[in-house]
């Protein structure tokens, strides 16, 4: 197997990994082309990945203007042998209510139980977004 593998869809232990990922990195361009990258909660479902923000976000500002997105995911070892990581490029939907918002808001807190007493995902002031995968690549994997 190659270090880098390359297709279309997360599947088997690329798909597992990301699953398994508490954060991953979301990146965006803004305007002027600048990257934005922060650090998300999301959960996998399918071949799609869900997540909360606030409104007012920047990254949520750019994917209004610029849907295309990555997400990537790694685990660093001393032994670059042992490097693995999972890139993901999609494009984001912004859900702001409705069944699917909540459909999304229930995955997120059964990953994450600290959701609703920490920081409680409502609806009005929190808004879901739903990355659909059309490219992945993966290494070490």
């Amino acid at each position: 197997m190659s270090l880098f593998e390359q297709g279309p869809l997360l599947s088997g232990g690329g798909a597992g990994f990301f699953a398994a990922a508490r954060v991953v990195y979301l990146g965006t361009v803004g305007p002027g082309q600048e990257p934005h990258v922060v650090p998300i909660s999301p959960v996998l479902d399918l071949d799609r990945v869900i997540f909360a923000s606030e409104y007012a976000t920047v990254h949520v500002r750019n994917i209004r203007e610029n849907a295309r997105v990555s997400l990537t995911v790694d685990e660093y070892h001393e032994d670059w042998d042992q490097l693995r990581a999972v890139m993901v490029f999609g494009v984001a939907q912004i859900v702001e209510s409705g069944f699917e918002w909540e459909r999304m808001r229930n995955l997120l807190y059964e990953k994450y139980p600290q959701y609703p007493e920490q920081s409680p995902i409502e609806e009005g002031s929190t808004v879901m977004l739903d990355v659909r995968i059309d490219r992945i690549v993966t290494w070490g994997i």
